[in-house]
């Protein structure tokens, strides 16, 4: 099987090689694909919880219960630096 590449995904995986926790770009590939379905996995098993929160969040923002964008753009970063703090930035 021949795969195409983006050349961002082809930097991916050449960072992830430099890191030395694959030895070649099947590994590498091998390993997002397994992530991908965990992820795929967890998301039809929460989907009717996800679904229960989307249709909350909308219901409040239909009684003006919402957060102005720009605060709420605010609170993400804010959340997104702490989070990167904690574990890092993957992409540099």
């Amino acid at each position: 099987m021949t795969i195409k590449l983006r050349p961002e995904h082809e930097q991916m995986i050449s960072e992830a090689l430099n890191c030395g926790a694959y030895q070649n770009p099947a590994e590498v590939i091998g390993r997002a694909l397994e992530i991908l379905a965990l992820e795929d996995e967890w998301l039809r098993e929460n989907h009717e919880a996800v679904q229960a929160k989307i249709a909350r969040g909308l219901a409040q923002l239909d009684r003006g219960e919402g957060i102005p964008g720009e605060e709420s753009r605010v609170r993400l970063q804010e959340k997104k630096s702490a989070w990167v703090g904690r574990n890092g930035s993957h992409r540099g």
